[in-house]
């Protein structure tokens, strides 16, 4: 347990599943509390209800990131909540319809590049101003593998990433000297239901994925939040606009 997350505040989008809920777990395991944000409002609330019978604290709200209404009220109701903003993960994606890039649809690109890249940006744009007020913070935003290298078949979703990526470290300078550091994630191939949906279902999963791993398996959640929060946390104090590779070794090929 790290000490320097008790009775601190966190916020995590698209926490109703995969990566954010296992997040969201950990942030409230260390005793942090922790608002759930997700359009997902049943499994959103299973996973407060998990928190809770662990003795955490948690709250639930319905969020669309790529609806600026929405992430106003949500990070609002945050701070009313609890009074600050120590952490964000803006987690909250969406894989989008694969295809070349000549078949890619108008309405696929901005839905994938309105959730993905908007809805990041629209986080970092109303929990800056609550962490500035404190005078500090610690904000990881999830791109992926695909923020780094492309991928046949997803033009939009590898877009959206790369953006992610680019934002953080523009983000990261702006506010290097303002007590604010801001990192990414970039997950390899990990078991979540988003990568189920690709795979064609939970057993087709690892025999897709598995053999582009060095490591020889995919990865779990749980491994995708313990980077988390050791980026949220005083241990990486001297980290920030950094896009961190949890891969199993996919991109170090």
């Amino acid at each position: 347990m790290r000490d320097d997350m008790k009775k601190k505040v966190a916020f995590v989008t698209g926490a109703a599943s995969g990566i954010g809920r296992a997040t969201a777990l950990a942030f409230a395991h260390d005793g942090a509390r922790v608002v759930v944000a997700d359009t997902l409002q049943g499994e959103g609330e299973r996973t407060v209800l998990m928190i809770r019978d662990r003795d955490g604290e948690a709250e639930f709200v319905l969020c669309d990131v790529s609806n600026p209404k929405d992430v106003e009220a949500a990070l609002q109701k945050t701070a009313a909540l609890y009074g600050s903003l120590d952490f964000a993960f803006n987690n909250a994606g969406v894989e989008g319809r694969m295809g070349s890039t000549a078949e890619c649809s108008e309405a696929n690109w901005d839905k994938v590049i309105g959730i993905n890249l908007k809805g990041v940006w629209l986080c970092l744009k109303n929990e800056i101003p609550l962490m500035l007020k404190q005078g500090s913070g610690a904000i990881v935003n999830c791109a992926s593998i695909a923020g780094l290298v492309g991928f046949e078949g997803l033009p939009v979703y590898v877009a959206s990433k790369h953006g992610v990526v680019g934002l953080t470290k523009t983000a990261a300078l702006e506010y290097a000297k303002k007590g604010i550091r801001i990192n990414a994630v970039c997950p390899g191939a990990i078991r979540t239901p988003m990568l189920e949906r690709v795979a064609g279902g939970p057993k087709e999963t690892d025999a897709r994925f598995a053999p582009y791993e060095p490591v020889g398996r995919i990865g779990t959640p749980e491994e995708i939040a313990e980077a988390v929060l050791w980026l949220c946390s005083s241990k990486s104090s001297f980290v920030t606009g950094h896009a961190l590779a949890i891969d199993g070794g996919w991109v170090a090929q």
